[in-house]
């Protein structure tokens, strides 16, 4: 698997509290780039990141699925739910509360290439999802198929956006391959993607392979960022090519 989950935090907030500025700067230091000080007072100033921080969530990413399925209910108890690059787990985390799988209702797999520590509800695996007989240990893994694959992962930028978006269209496309091979009929998919970068070959497959294709851009994700997610939904199941003419692709 090329690509890792989202970091860090949470909520909305004007970064004033009781009319008194919050705001904190961050002086540059001899051992510390422009650019690391830029992200560590930004950090320091994302009401998600304190948000996360307060209610105990392994990261910021957690509240853009919080988000999506608050408005498109991914999640119901009981289901099944794989998280692709998932950690540091925010999104994994959240799941397992959701279909209920510390209670024993759900079951909710988190993979990625590196350890993840332990979530309450969750097995995570060291696993590429790429490897020819992943699909078939994760099914065994879940008992049976999926009712959501989701996937937070993002490509190392390069800064240079057009080399980014084929990036991060690629591990989508991955991901996408992934989920025709362990999502139950009627499942769903979500993954993140860059503005603009969801036409051509990854769209035409979602139309093909799902019932509803559309585009979300939640709270959570920064204003400054391109970044997007696309949200399929209705698998046809495996080897259904024909797409009925009520379909559509919404933004």
């Amino acid at each position: 698997m090329t690509g890792t989950g989202s970091g860090s935090g949470a909520g909305s907030g004007s970064g004033r509290e009781g009319g008194r500025s919050l705001k904190q700067r961050v002086k540059s230091t001899k051992n510390r780039t422009i650019s690391q000080t830029r992200w560590l007072e930004r950090q320091l100033n994302d009401p998600y990141v304190a948000r996360a921080k307060r209610e105990g969530r392994r990261s910021r990413a957690a509240y853009k699925i919080i988000e999506i399925d608050e408005k498109a209910g991914l999640f119901k108890p009981g289901g099944r739910i794989v998280d692709l690059g998932a950690a540091p787990g925010g999104w994994a985390q959240y799941a397992a509360e959701k279909v209920k799988s510390e209670e024993g209702r759900g079951k909710v797999i988190g993979i990625d290439l590196l350890p993840i520590d332990p979530l309450p509800g969750v097995e995570f695996a060291v696993m590429d999802f790429n490897d020819e007989d992943a699909p078939e240990r994760l099914m065994e893994m879940l008992g049976g198929e999926a009712d959501v694959v989701m996937s937070d992962m993002a490509a190392n930028t390069t800064g240079h956006k057009k080399t980014d978006h084929l990036r991060i269209i690629g591990l989508a496309e991955l991901a996408v391959e992934f989920a025709r091979d362990v999502l139950a009929p009627g499942g769903t998919f979500v993954a993140k993607v860059f503005q603009g970068g969801t036409e051509n070959q990854l769209l035409a497959d979602l139309k093909r392979d799902f019932a509803v294709v559309k585009h979300m851009k939640p709270s959570a994700s920064r204003a400054d960022s391109s970044e997007l997610y696309v949200l399929a939904t209705g698998f046809r199941g495996r080897g259904v090519v024909e797409r009925p003419s009520s379909d559509r692709h919404e933004r």
